[in-house]
């Protein structure tokens, strides 16, 4: 499997030039879509805007960079450049359920209340597989979550362990009885990575570094930024001025990780070869949503035309934003890392670029 930075042969393909703060795409090479759509997507965005990308056509992998600077558009090298991949994460903490089920030391039909050292306040039992695919009723963030003014930039950095038992003994209250709806829970994935961390009497970020980083050749991964080696892109709040980081507590299986488009490359190869058991067990549908959507174990499952497949997810934190999509059969892909904030009016513009990006590999 061939992996090649090639920003430097799409900029004989493709200048982009500014004047009089109007930005300008000059074009080569009228085949070149894949960068005339990054491009498009880019110049939405504010001044220090970078974007990260890796594209997969049948295991092959290229990497295209862009930044907005001083309001005009340039290629650069970032596919060892570090970004929070925001929900992202949620994909890798079920990774690390479905190792755990594929060595027997957990089953995906027990019960998370018997693996916890105290006692949830609810009634109906919730499954490993229920926090994994969004079906087990708890609501997206606990009530006694609180966002006060001071942490508004980095919401997730004070809600610590105590505050989650303090929840799970009395304020829990499911919207639905497990198993029975889809409902888009990061307090689910927080607690399936809070409850793996305790079973295997581990710490999240050493349960990735020997599942999955270690495994997976990501090295420049880590949901400890303090650790991180890599270049960490600033992010960008909607205005386009630095923002904070977000530090993660008891709920860093919803969204704590860091990570390069090189590191995740590897992940999406990986995801090709079905030796790769834990893998196969995230991908495999597990409670369908609709027509054209069904969850695996972190995955969504994205039905297309003339019955293909993708497997999906994206991520966003206050000054990021990421989008990740894999064709199995295909082995084709598209991973998108920027330090676009969740909260721009064109965030969305990330995942719309993904799946075009994917269509465009689709018909060459």
């Amino acid at each position: 499997m061939k992996i090649r930075p090639t920003f430097l042969m799409i900029v004989a393909g493709l200048v982009l030039l500014s004047c009089s703060r109007k930005l300008t795409p000059v074009r080569n090479n009228e085949n070149d879509r894949q960068s005339q759509l990054i491009f498009n997507s880019i110049k939405s965005f504010p001044n220090n805007t970078e974007f990260s990308v890796a594209l997969i056509k049948n295991g092959a992998v290229s990497f295209i960079g862009l930044t907005k600077k001083d309001d005009s558009i340039r290629f650069i090298e970032n596919h060892q450049s570090a970004f929070e991949i925001g929900s992202l994460t949620k994909v890798f903490t079920a990774t690390l359920l479905a190792s755990l089920v594929v060595e027997e030391k957990l089953k995906l039909e027990d019960h998370i209340q018997d693996y916890l050292d105290l006692k949830v306040n609810i009634a109906k039992p919730i499954t490993f597989r229920q926090l994994a695919n969004h079906t087990s009723g708890l609501p997206r963030l606990p009530s006694n979550f609180e966002v006060s003014a001071v942490h508004q930039s980095n919401p997730f950095k004070h809600y610590n362990k105590r505050k989650l038992a303090e929840y799970l003994r009395s304020e829990v209250n499911l919207s639905h009885e497990p198993g029975t709806k889809y409902e888009y829970s990061n307090l689910g994935s927080g607690l399936l990575g809070f409850e793996l961390a305790q079973i295997t009497d581990s710490p999240y970020e050493s349960l990735l570094y020997e599942r999955i980083f270690n495994k997976y050749d990501m090295p420049h991964s880590t949901s400890n930024r303090e650790t991180l080696e890599a270049k960490l892109i600033n992010g960008l709040n909607p205005d386009g001025d630095i923002t904070a980081n977000w530090d993660f507590e008891a709920l860093a299986g919803a969204g704590a990780i860091i990570s390069t488009v090189e590191d995740l490359s590897h992940f999406a190869l990986a995801q090709f070869e079905e030796t790769n058991r834990e893998l196969t067990l995230t991908q495999r549908p597990t409670f369908r949503v609709g027509n054209k959507m069904s969850i695996g174990l972190g995955w969504h499952i994205l039905k297309r035309k003339k019955d293909l497949e993708l497997i999906w997810h994206n991520g966003a934190t206050g000054g990021y934003r990421s989008s990740m999509a894999l064709d199995l059969e295909r082995k084709n892909g598209v991973v998108i890392l920027s330090n676009v904030s969740a909260f721009h009016k064109h965030a969305e513009k990330i995942d719309q670029l993904c799946f075009k990006l994917m269509e465009i590999i689709d018909e060459s």
